[in-house]
């Protein structure tokens, strides 16, 4: 087991005992990942880490035990599909936490055929998820946390720069969109999404990329993310083909404003719904509120969207660490859209902003 993955286990430890919890479980996926630096290959069979007081281990599928055990020493129950998973789960929490256990954390990700019968041997067990235990540390980025982050961002810098040095009247979304996966792919990255909206389509937030030709008088919103290793990009820039379309200089700069305010509000003890209102505010006193349909931000980390969420309800109090992005955007049905991503990371003195690229639009040519 890694270093990493010792702190993390007794930082949870840590986290369980402040919250009388007797065990927390983990499927396959980004909380197993975050706490392990892997996890097995995610199927219907089930796998779990469970992780007691003292002890942690693992129910796992024979079939996953001898290729997960080239990435963790911890103990594994194995079971066979011939034998079925029941007698080796029993074994399993008996080692980890014992029969007596009164409040149980399940990760609210993993699937719903691994919780029931978990629950169904932990009877009279009260449970909770992960959002008051593993989510407020994942919350919180290490410096190589965000030195993994910061690279993936730049690696998307340079995969915007040629996709806008490819925009050309006639280019496609998809064909545009390749471009910039192929930048990814050559730098290390695997793309993860790729959001192309030229003209009309930009006015869907996340438009499904397809074969329109960019061509004169189109904006066009650019939204996408690569994986180096555990950590993800974001990113939304604009461009513009020949003369943009009625009003759009005037949205850029409202929606670029609302980046700045929302930026201001950024600071360690603020509290996330705050951020979310001076984006908000901003567009809404320009007459546009009711085109900005979703919330200012998620967070970043293992996963492209985790928390903390930057939403008009949040009540999460910003501290140190914490990376999210912050987006927001104007949707005009029919004309175009317009949204401007950062990806920022709080520090003492307030908001680190990832990226290198300039937020203004790139011109093409018609």
């Amino acid at each position: 087991m890694t270093d990493t993955a010792r702190q993390r286990l007794e930082a949870v430890r840590e986290t369980m005992r402040s919250q009388g919890a007797g065990l927390m479980a983990i499927g396959p996926g980004a909380h197993m990942t975050w706490l392990l630096g892997f996890h097995p290959h995610a199927d219907e069979r089930p796998c779990l880490l469970l992780i007691g007081p003292e002890r942690e281990t693992f129910l796992m599928p024979a079939l996953n035990a001898e290729g997960s055990r080239a990435h963790t020493d911890i103990r594994f129950h194995t079971w066979f599909d011939e034998d079925g998973p029941a007698t080796a789960l029993d074994a399993a929490l008996a080692e980890a936490a014992g029969p007596d256990i009164s409040l149980v954390v399940i990760d609210e990700t993993m699937r719903s055929d691994f919780a029931l019968p978990l629950l169904d041997r932990l009877s009279g067990a009260r449970h909770l998820f992960t959002g008051t235990t593993l989510g407020p540390l994942r919350m919180r980025k290490t410096e190589a946390e965000y030195r993994a982050l910061k690279e993936n961002a730049l690696i998307n810098d340079r995969a915007f720069r040629a996709g806008f040095a490819a925009i050309r009247p006639g280019i496609s979304e998809a064909e545009l969109g390749d471009v910039i996966r192929a930048h990814q792919s050559a730098a290390g990255a695997r793309p993860e999404f790729t959001i192309v909206g030229a003209g009309p389509n930009g006015a869907f937030p996340h438009h499904q990329t397809g074969e329109t030709r960019l061509g004169p008088g189109d904006a066009v919103v650019i939204d996408c993310g690569a994986r180096k290793g555990d950590y993800p990009s974001d990113m939304t820039r604009m461009a513009v083909v020949g003369e943009p379309p009625e009003g759009y200089e005037e949205v850029h700069a409202i929606v670029d404003a609302a980046v700045e305010a929302a930026l201001a509000a950024v600071r360690p003890g603020a509290v996330a719904r705050d951020v979310d209102a001076a984006a908000r505010s901003v567009i809404a006193a320009a007459g546009y509120g009711r085109y900005f349909v979703h919330r200012t931000g998620h967070g970043l980390g293992v996963e492209v969207h985790e928390p903390p969420y930057i939403t008009s309800v949040s009540e999460t109090v910003l501290d140190e660490g914490m990376v999210f992005s912050i987006e927001p955007g104007i949707y005009l049905p029919g004309r175009f859209g317009l949204r401007l991503e950062e990806i920022v990371i709080v520090r003492s003195d307030g908001p680190e902003i990832l990226s290198e690229l300039p937020r203004d639009a790139f011109r093409v040519a018609a």
